[in-house]
């Protein structure tokens, strides 16, 4: 039993340049992914409900983003599509046309701002009339067809010069099967940011809003995204993810599954994000809209308990409010 009579902890809490210099851990703009929405209704934005100051962006509108991204400093932007409901089917035929949203997004981002990162999501839930993340016969998801279809989907976006790929979908075996496709396509340099710790969430509401899903959605997606009540079946799920081939792990939602972070980062010590999810978001602002809450000290302290966490970054939409004030004079 250790005795420290003398020991006062205070003392290391007395002026701000003493907290700096004992200070554990630290969110900077090297930690931000910027979470952009777009959209192919013709609109150049159009506000997201539910996700005040959010919009969805036409491309054109997104290339003045992706150079603010670059102004501020951020690293990478991760691009989620609204698709119009004339493009939606059972099939997410979408999903696979080269001349599509996404990959037009990507490559006018790439040649306006090489440098910046991209990041797409590799799912069919934007590209289904059923609002799925999955092929379905009847009310089953097709585990093996739907993988391969994401194989497909990953190779497409890669091949419009997509950084990384992130599958989302939370099928088994995906991660393995995509990294076969690409690599045997000559995108081995290709990365996969696995989300492999998904959970089947109510904090995803304003962004099925977001992507138009919220409305077509048939039942729910439990027998493929994860049991909120379980934590150990998250290292199983990074585990085989790693095996298969996935650089990177995600954990999703953020805040109330920082626990999830903090064991597969001991267990595995891999970089691992977590996302922000819309629904923190939508909280977050709405408690400081009304006054209850000050907006940059919650936000802020928000990022630092990913970081406490474990996280090596975080997709949010709260990057370039946090970039401008972390380029704020303290």
């Amino acid at each position: 039993m250790f005795n420290y009579p003398r020991s006062r902890l205070r003392r290391n809490r007395q002026f701000p340049w003493q907290r700096r210099l004992v200070r554990e851990s630290h969110s900077g703009v090297d930690d931000l992914i910027w979470t952009i929405v777009i959209s192919d209704d013709g609109r150049p934005r159009y506000p997201v409900p539910g996700m005040p100051d959010i919009y969805r962006l036409s491309v054109s509108e997104l290339i003045g983003e992706a150079r603010r991204a670059v102004d501020l400093g951020i690293p990478a932007i991760a691009l989620f599509p609204h698709i119009k409901p004339e493009f939606k089917d059972a099939q997410a035929s979408e999903a696979f046309n080269p001349e599509g949203l996404v990959p037009e997004a990507v490559r006018a981002v790439k040649s306006a701002v090489p440098g910046l990162g991209v990041i797409v999501d590799v799912a069919l839930d934007p590209y289904t009339d059923h609002g799925h993340d999955g092929l379905m016969d009847g009310g089953k998801i097709l585990n093996d067809p739907t993988v391969e279809a994401l194989a497909q989907g990953a190779l497409m976006l890669a091949g419009a010069g997509a950084d990384i790929v992130a599958p989302s979908d939370m099928m088994d075996g995906r991660v393995g099967t995509i990294r076969e496709v690409l690599d045997a396509n000559g995108y081995e340099n290709v990365s996969i940011l696995s989300y492999a710790a998904k959970y089947a969430s109510a904090f995803y509401d304003p962004y099925r809003d977001a992507i138009g899903t919220a409305t077509v959605l048939e039942g729910d997606k439990r027998t493929y995204q994860m049991d909120p009540a379980n934590s150990d079946e998250a290292l199983r799920e990074v585990e085989l993810d790693l095996r298969e081939g996935a650089d990177m792990i995600m954990v999703k939602p953020g805040m109330p599954y920082l626990d999830i972070v903090r064991r597969i980062k001991d267990e595995f010590a891999v970089p691992t994000f977590a996302f922000q999810v819309s629904g923190e978001y939508a909280m977050l602002m709405a408690a400081s809209q009304n006054g209850w809450l000050d907006e940059k000290r919650i936000v802020m302290e928000s990022l630092l308990s990913f970081k406490r966490a474990g996280c090596d970054g975080v997709l949010t939409y709260f990057a370039p409010r946090v970039a401008e004030w972390l380029g704020e004079p303290s």
